[in-house]
């Protein structure tokens, strides 16, 4: 290394990187790059229309525990209301709704007062376009720890928490979509928990990773959740990524190319689907709701028959047993949503994955059914929570995108976790609003330094390249009175001990800047390289950069209900 790469180096590693002067270091935090959070599942499969693996919440002080199920598409916690369960209900109804939380018996409740009528009851804004889900909760702001205790799980004061009695949603929910709530007006949005989550620096971005689990893989697969990476362990890698649908309430919308069923006994695939479509994926609700056409070709090929009093597929013993047998695979071929071509990946789902259970109060008694609905017109064409029993959902908020891949069903498989990063090239607008009035000057001084440090390498610059020019005249002249410097094989002087001068290459190469395999290596050493910026290898990308841009708060609607009287 010259002596004037050396000196600059040092210059900006005094000047640049001393405390206090770290751009974007934020005073009072811990700054080092924060890892994903696993989530843990909570060890149940629980519901009235699974059974589904759920998720563990403590909420308010003391703590009360409440299983969930992951909502892909909501921004907010829900929590079972105790007027959920009432004398009617069978004793057990708390318990098969994974618990309820009571704000009476919490400290640190506070109702939310932003309401124009005055109560803190609104509507439950979620799954609108799909029959059947309405209901009011009421809201408030208390503490919400994710996992059970000593799990390890983040615990953030001051979060959004409805108490829900509807029976419309039967368990709660835990949000994963970063969109802010408006409980009053556009000026004031209330910030979702994975928001809260990144703005505190306990995950690396606004992105998570989601697959539903089910029980008739290796035993029972429990469903995972990492806030700020993914598992790598989970999933079969493909090079499918999809930008985000430009409605926000639609964003992980996808191309269906093609729906098949394949079995041993049919043959050729059985082809269920005659057009492509735009689907949501959303893992708040079991259903795929699929084109009434597409409703009949499943018909056909599985033997099920719609039922108008259940809205739905009932499958009864005999009927089992012989699905049960053909063992059929449903292949759904997945692609990006606005052209609908390009890379595509299949999501295979065994007949077992339709195999659920409806119970009370749902239906009387215990019943078999298939989780596929007629949709009514193309908003609610969706793939639910039994399609991510298969899938693996990797969603990226700052890059506006995300992926689906096949889940890998590999038994003892040993998870690894990797983060998902803000992108590189980000302003550091958002940033900048927490910066202490110290973080500011901090800045400031910095690129003075920088302004200093360019000044100071270029004067040195300047000086070296006067002295070598004064070197190679004087060389000249000591050539031309007969000196005999030692030349090498290119015709070029070599020092001493045959090593070549400042600024000539090694073996036709430049020394410095050279690229090796797509990636930039600078300062490269004898017996390796040292290279930075590199692209990550592999065909896989799930990262792909998209432009980033607000997102529009929800608008809560109030309803005039008090809160004693929420609607069941």
């Amino acid at each position: 290394m010259s002596p004037l790469l050396a000196l600059s180096i040092w210059l900006i590693h005094t000047l640049l990187l001393v405390p206090g002067v770290v751009p974007g270091q934020i005073e009072g935090r811990d700054t080092s790059f924060p890892e994903p959070i696993v989530v843990p599942a909570s060890q149940n499969f629980e519901g009235i229309d699974g059974p589904w693996s759920s998720f563990t919440l403590r909420i308010g002080t003391p703590a009360q525990v409440v299983n969930v199920f992951i909502s892909t598409a909501s921004y907010q916690t829900w929590a079972v209301h105790p007027q959920g369960c009432t004398s009617s209900d069978p004793a057990d109804c708390p318990d098969t709704r994974g618990g309820v939380f009571d704000r009476n018996e919490s400290t640190t409740w506070t109702p939310n007062s932003r309401s124009p009528n005055g109560t803190s009851t609104f509507a439950l804004s979620l799954e609108e376009n799909l029959e059947g889900y309405t209901g009011a909760g009421e809201y408030g702001f208390d503490t919400v720890a994710l996992g059970w205790e000593g799990s390890g799980g983040p615990s953030l004061s001051d979060q959004i928490v409805a108490g829900i009695a509807t029976k419309a949603f039967y368990f709660g929910l835990f949000g994963l979509n970063p969109r802010p709530s408006n409980f009053s007006d556009y000026a004031n949005p209330t910030p979702s928990y994975l928001s809260s989550l990144k703005s505190q620096n306990m995950i690396p971005s606004l992105s998570w990773a989601y697959t539903a689990g089910n029980q008739y893989r290796l035993n029972g697969v429990l469903g995972s959740l990492t806030l700020g990476g993914y598992d790598t362990s989970r999933f079969v890698p493909n090079n499918v990524t999809i930008p985000f649908n430009e409605r926000d309430i639609r964003d992980l919308t996808v191309n269906i190319n093609a729906i098949s069923m394949v079995s041993a006994d049919a043959g050729q695939p059985y082809d269920l689907l005659s057009d492509s479509i735009a689907a949501y994926v959303d893992s708040t609700i079991p259903w795929i709701y699929l084109p009434v056409e597409a409703c009949k070709k499943f018909e056909d090929a599985f033997g099920i028959t719609w039922s108008e009093q259940l809205q739905g597929y009932p499958i009864n013993d005999s009927l089992h047993e012989t699905l049960t047998s053909q063992n059929a695979n449903v292949i759904f071929t997945i692609s990006n949503y606005i052209s609908g071509s390009g890379p595509s990946v299949d999501i295979t789902l065994p007949y077992a994955a339709f195999d659920l259970i409806m119970e009370p109060p749902m239906v009387r008694q215990s019943q078999r059914y298939f989780p596929l609905a007629r949709a009514a017109n193309e908003s609610q064409y969706t793939l639910g929570r039994t399609f991510l029993q298969e899938a693996y959902l990797i969603a990226d908020y700052e890059r506006r995108n995300f992926s689906i891949a096949q889940c890998s069903w590999v038994e003892n498989a040993q998870q690894s976790i990797e983060s998902i990063s803000v992108p590189v090239n980000m302003t550091l607008s958002g940033a900048s609003q927490e910066l202490s009035a110290g973080g500011k000057a901090g800045v400031a001084v910095g690129s003075v330094a920088v302004i200093f440090a360019a000044g100071l390498i270029l004067c040195l610059f300047v000086i070296r390249r006067r002295r070598n020019r004064r070197a190679q005249k004087e060389e000249q002249s000591s050539a031309e009175s007969g000196s005999s410097a030692e030349l090498g094989a290119n015709g070029k002087a070599l020092e001493m001990d045959g090593e070549p001068l400042h600024g000539l290459e090694l073996d036709g190469k430049p020394q410095h800047g050279q690229e090796l395999d797509g990636k930039l290596c600078l300062g490269q050493e004898i017996d390796g390289k040292v290279c930075f910026g590199s692209e990550m290898e592999g065909s896989n990308k799930y990262a792909h950069e998209m432009a980033a841009r607000d997102v529009a708060a929800a608008e809560m609607e109030t309803k005039d209900v008090p809160a004693t009287e929420l609607p069941a």
